[in-house]
């Protein structure tokens, strides 16, 4: 294939593949937590940590990186504070990102003027250093999920029964807004900032038309958002779109499709079974 005689290509692939295992498995377990907002509103405050990197000549995926924690623990801290209206947290802290960004973006406009690479995201752009950041966090990431998996399952359910039955609830949300955090950030180079959310939800949407069991879930969303990523970069490549677009294009698509193809199925059955 041509594309892969590209260097930035083969760097965009492999980080696809990463971002689409990492983005698909955390989207399940926030979806199923009823917390999906949490990808969009980390992405806002990962553009003000994107922004501070560049007023301050620093890479900027580091700031963002480092400033997408400290929200992520801001937003477990405020959850407890407003237990019963919890989204009010996911607010406070994406309006905190969208003032900082906006504000960061205003005053030094030439500073921050490579900011559309990280919002929509971008192929070209892709470094080396973008690829062992990615490759690195992203192996952090699906280690924590495979060792913690029990733990993160009981507390998505019913954190109730989880406390009764001895997990440290708290510890196990904490870490968990950490590794949304990372995702977040790992994924903007690709995905883009304002995209990434969908890509964490789409796949998981899809699969849970279909899936039968929480491992059926995993095991779909995986392949839908793997599916998603390549077809959109393969696309974003030879049509010369933003990658972000594409493959969220791309996951809507095979949502679509797959809605489709499962309410025809219905139809077919029901005359089926009068016939």
């Amino acid at each position: 294939m041509t594309m892969l005689n590209y260097d930035f290509m083969q760097r965009a692939l492999i980080i696809g593949v990463v971002v689409s295992l990492i983005c698909s498995t955390i989207g399940l377990f926030l979806v199923l937590k009823r917390f999906s907002m949490v990808g969009d509103t980390l992405s806002h405050v990962a553009l003000a940590g994107v922004a501070t990197g560049m007023v301050l000549d620093i890479y900027p995926v580091y700031t963002a990186i480092a400033i997408s924690i400290v929200a992520s623990l801001g937003i477990e801290k405020l959850r407890r504070e407003y237990e019963k209206y919890a989204e009010i947290s996911l607010s406070i802290v994406l309006a905190a990102g969208i003032g900082v960004a906006s504000i960061l973006i205003n005053l030094y406009e030439g500073k921050t003027s490579g900011i559309m690479g990280y919002l929509f995201g971008s192929i070209s752009l892709v470094t080396n250093e973008d690829l062992y950041i990615v490759i690195l966090l992203g192996l952090i990431i699906i280690a924590s999920i495979v060792i913690l998996y029990r733990s993160l399952f009981y507390t998505t359910f019913d954190e109730e029964h989880a406390k009764l039955s001895g997990l440290k609830v708290k510890s196990i949300n904490i870490y968990f807004s950490i590794l949304v955090a990372l995702t977040v950030t790992v994924s903007m180079r690709i995905v883009g900032i304002l995209l990434v959310s969908s890509l964490m939800v789409l796949p998981v949407a899809t699969s849970l038309q279909l899936a039968r069991s929480f491992k059926s879930a995993l095991l779909l969303s995986n392949i839908f958002g793997l599916i998603s990523v390549i077809s959109g970069l393969i696309t974003s490549f030879y049509l010369d779109l933003s990658p972000g677009g594409a493959i969220v294009m791309a996951s809507l698509i095979i949502l679509v499709i797959v809605m489709i193809a499962k309410n025809g199925l219905k139809i077919f059955n029901k005359r089926d079974v009068k016939i």
